[in-house]
């Protein structure tokens, strides 16, 4: 069963990110952040996803809020994806899914018969005090930056 992580701290991390950047929790106090959480970088859904919160950053940051996407990457890959997206935002490593396992992102999934374990596609709204506000799990990439987007305008 998978942890709500609601109205709880925010779950200690840090990690390599884009830009030669590293980022932990406590980076993320004094304004909001959307983590998202993603399968694999360059593939359709995923960049559907990036792209729409490219396409709502300035929205987002005209509210205080930061945006980090997190897939079990490589810095390498998520250079590429980066800059090819023309993400204004960072990306960060987790090959060894420490931070997914500590926002129980990673479950069983299934493709052409075979089960493997992989990443939910999930997002997490915390707030300035680093307080998990609310929980996307087993994301649908239409219309999920939008929801975010207000959540985060209700504020």
């Amino acid at each position: 069963m998978t942890k709500n992580l609601e109205r709880k701290k925010c779950p200690k991390f840090e990690g390599e990110c884009t830009s030669n950047k590293k980022i932990c929790n406590t980076d993320l106090l004094g304004q909001n952040t959307v983590i998202y959480f993603y399968p694999k970088d360059s593939t359709p859904g995923c960049t559907t996803e990036g792209q729409d919160f490219r396409d709502n950053y300035k929205l987002f940051k005209k509210l205080n809020t930061e945006i980090i996407g997190v897939s079990r990457d490589s810095i390498k890959s998520h250079e590429n994806f980066k800059q090819k997206q023309e993400f204004p935002f960072e990306l960060l490593s987790d090959p060894d899914e420490k931070m997914c396992k500590s926002f129980d992102v990673m479950k069983m999934k299934s493709m052409y018969g075979k089960q493997y374990m992989g990443v939910d596609r999930s997002t997490f709204l915390i707030d300035t005090n680093g307080k998990v506000i609310k929980e996307w799990r087993s994301v649908k990439v239409k219309g999920h930056v939008d929801e975010v987007l207000e959540t985060v305008k209700g504020l």
